[in-house]
């Protein structure tokens, strides 16, 4: 499921494509069509993101997309491709410089047409976010008074937005905290530095459309480019060798996803 840093990029990169401008939305599929029949030919007013989920301003009415397990967005410049398959959405556009741009959406979990007041439902259903000005007093406050793992905890959209599997074992790896302690368990000192970690990857994220969490001295190239297989501590490493202690990663199935930890550096 693609995590916090790449709805950012989609949200300022569908900005900067269509806002501003009158977009043709369509939805080849049928799904959308009745929803996107009362956006299509208006004015784009903005596209923001908050944890993975999607919101596309139009006047008084937002275009909620949440991707979900399965879905995803192919853009491109000029004339689009002829629709094929589950096509739920489209967009069409002058663009910036006036040569066409478009891009299409298919598989997603949520593609609704929310007014003002239902967008603002959904936000106050999520945690603060990383990427954004928001209060990690929020999320402490839950998982302080939570019998709950923190491993689980953070997988927790209403605790905390845009974190998932991937950056959930990274950063409790490197802050050598076991998956499987109660959130009332961590100190307040311990998560301050978990949310300010997360903060920075997230952010590196965007930045570099991927998700990298090793240390240069951890990695078995330290200079340049970072590999794909150098480019996590323990997730997806089951059975490999911690690259700290040695000791091999290992993992379980916890809330639906495939955990992975240390077992010496994240004792519990």
């Amino acid at each position: 499921m693609p995590e916090g840093h790449t709805l950012f990029r989609l949200a300022r990169e569908q900005h900067a494509a269509f806002a501003g401008r009158e977009v043709h939305v369509t939805s080849p599929q049928g799904r959308f069509a009745a929803e996107a029949e009362l956006v299509d030919g208006r004015v784009l007013d903005e596209v923001t993101s908050w944890g993975k989920h999607l919101f596309a301003v139009f006047g008084p009415d937002v275009v909620h997309v949440h991707l979900g397990l399965y879905g995803t967005y192919t853009s491109g410049r000029g004339l689009p491709p002829e629709p094929r398959g589950a096509l739920r959405m489209r967009w069409e556009g002058p663009g910036e410089d006036g040569e066409g741009v478009w891009t299409d959406l298919r598989g997603a979990t949520a593609c609704e047409l929310l007014s003002d007041g239902e967008m603002q439902l959904v936000l106050d259903r999520l945690g603060p976010d990383p990427l954004r000005r928001s209060d990690p007093g929020r999320a402490w406050a839950r998982i302080s008074r939570s019998r709950v793992t923190i491993g689980a905890l953070l997988m927790d959209q209403a605790v905390i937005a845009g974190v998932g599997n991937v950056y959930r074992a990274e950063v409790l790896f490197r802050h050598g905290i076991s998956p499987f302690r109660a959130g009332r368990d961590l100190s307040e000192v311990e998560w301050t530095a978990v949310w300010a970690d997360l903060v920075v990857l997230l952010r590196a994220g965007v930045k570099a459309g991927r998700i990298v969490t090793t240390r240069p001295e951890d990695r078995a190239r330290r200079r340049g480019a970072v590999t794909r297989d150098d480019a996590h501590y323990v997730y997806r490493r089951a059975g490999l060798p911690c690259r700290v202690c040695g000791t091999p990663v290992r993992t379980e199935v916890m809330v639906g996803r495939n955990l992975f930890w240390c077992p010496t550096c994240q004792a519990v």
